[in-house]
């Protein structure tokens, strides 16, 4: 914070009338959030970048939009506040089995994979941008149904969940979820991975979580995350938030991360104009996912 300025704190902020943001202070929050994380905030989400940043004012009362973001931007403090906020900017529900030809079409490849040959390492996943968990455990689920159906001794798997969020990272690792969330699973996929927990709420069985490293990572970081040779890359709902060429960057690195034969699995339709030459396209109109040929130009 600048020299002789005081934070403008208001007792009863909370009772007064959200302040409207101009066009300046939402330039300068744009900025703010796509240096440091990706996402572009376009116009048409002005008004949920205000009542974020509103709802985050108020626990702290403090009424001055400007005063605010010199708070965020200095200072081991503003560090401590800007992981705070963007639980509030970044935190986002989601359910298990999304988009179910997605998991689906992991599930044939995985059980491929495996079929008449002896695995020398564990199966390797990563959730990129896993929010409250639930796209990691149904990774795990599908995991699990490939390695049964197997004929082979598999030595297991495991699955690494990144998110920019602690908060998120941290529903993830108790596992627990309302019943209203669950809506994407077959019975006989909640009576198997999930048992009733405390409050109405449903726990996620031991086999499960103990398959998932939940970690906090910046995806602008992805260059220096210790995170290579993957089966399945999960990505959905994630790069539509950011510019295209950067989209493009991204999703370049991610194709570096594949082992040869491993799946980049994103969201349908989430870029149209974009190629790899170590990937080719899985010929399946219901989803849009890579494969990564091996060293001789190949699919494995």
């Amino acid at each position: 914070m600048s020299k002789g300025h005081t934070v403008q704190r208001t007792p009863n902020w909370s009772l007064q009338q959200l302040p409207e943001m101009d066009a300046e202070q939402f330039h300068q929050w744009q900025a703010l959030l796509e240096s440091r994380t990706g996402v572009c905030v376009n116009d048409q989400r002005k008004v949920f970048l205000q009542t974020s940043l509103c709802a985050r004012m108020r626990e702290l009362s403090m009424a001055d939009y400007q005063a605010y973001y010199e708070h965020v931007t200095q200072g081991p403090t503003g560090a401590i506040e800007w992981s705070a906020l963007i639980d509030r900017l970044t935190v986002r529900e989601t359910s298990f089995m999304r988009h179910r030809p997605s998991y689906d079409a992991v599930t044939r490849h995985l059980q491929a994979q495996l079929a008449g040959r002896t695995q020398e390492r564990p199966l390797q996943l990563w959730s990129v941008g896993c929010a409250s968990g639930e796209e990691a455990y149904s990774l795990a689920m599908v995991s699990e149904e490939a390695m049964q159906l197997a004929a082979n001794k598999q030595p297991g798997y495991a699955i690494w969940a990144t998110d920019i969020s602690l908060k998120a990272l941290e529903q993830g690792r108790a596992g627990q979820y309302p019943g209203s969330r669950l809506g994407g699973l077959t019975d006989t996929e909640k009576h198997q991975w999930l048992r009733a927990g405390d409050k109405e709420a449903f726990e996620i069985v031991p086999a499960l979580r103990d398959r998932i490293c939940f970690t906090r990572l910046n995806i602008l970081d992805m260059a220096q995350a210790p995170i290579q040779d993957l089966d399945i890359i999960f990505c959905q709902n994630l790069l539509i938030y950011f510019r295209r060429w950067r989209r493009r960057d991204l999703l370049n690195l991610l194709a570096k991360r594949l082992a040869p034969g491993g799946m980049l699995m994103i969201g349908l339709g989430e870029i149209v104009d974009w190629n790899n030459p170590l990937l080719e396209r899985l010929p399946d109109d219901r989803v849009q996912a890579y494969v990564r040929r091996d060293t001789n130009g190949r699919l494995e």
